[in-house]
């Protein structure tokens, strides 16, 4: 073999070698956060934007995906416009049956949460990435905070809130980063809820 043949040999398998590690490694920001699989109970709720796959066996045509509306609702065939939002999938899927069974005699339905879009939490103040955060699993103070790549040097790290709403009502919840950080009040790192707003001042 001739020493140039040697040498583009050599340089195609390195070519080869690079591109199939690049096609391994994941884009920048990718994230698996948007599918809910493993990372939710049968406990969680659905919120506006989250997709949903409602299957009713032996009917192709009653089984398709569906996204939560901002008016917490969707659409299905016979049935009309369901209720979602803060709502398990049990509880949606025996809404679908008590409906469909007016149509279907003994609808087998399914319902299973495909994509988690409503999940949003927000960080906002004297963080060096402030923002809105979709996350697709439960998430506390700390790991807000870090997803925002942490305090700048003038945050009062003593002074962090977080505002929730429920029902209309705003709530203030009090976060010490210094005492937890140190291990203590370890107990204000409270589990984050769908719009909490997480204020660094």
């Amino acid at each position: 073999m001739s020493r140039a043949n040697f040498f583009m040999i050599a340089g195609l398998s390195l070519l080869c070698f690079v591109v199939s590690c690049a096609a391994n490694v994941p884009a920048p920001g990718a994230s698996d956060s948007g599918t809910a699989g493993a990372q939710i109970g049968p406990g969680y709720r659905v919120g506006s934007e989250d997709v949903l796959l409602v299957s009713v066996w032996k009917d192709e045509q009653l089984t398709r995906e569906v996204v939560i509306r901002p008016d917490g609702m969707f659409s299905f065939p016979l049935v009309g416009d369901v209720v979602a939002e803060d709502r398990t999938v049990e509880e949606i899927r025996a809404d679908l049956v008590k409906r469909l069974i007016k149509f279907i005699p003994n609808p087998n339905v399914s319902v299973s949460v495909m994509k988690v879009l409503s999940y949003k939490v927000y960080v906002v103040g004297r963080v060096n990435k402030p923002g809105e955060y979709l996350i697709g699993h439960y998430t506390d103070v700390l790991q807000a905070l870090s997803l925002a790549g942490g305090l700048t040097p003038f945050a009062g790290e003593n002074d962090i809130k977080i505002v929730r709403r429920v029902k209309g009502q705003q709530q203030v919840f009090h976060f010490r980063y210094g005492d937890v950080r140190k291990g203590h009040d370890l107990e204000q790192n409270i589990l984050l809820q769908r719009g909490d707003v997480v204020m660094v001042p």
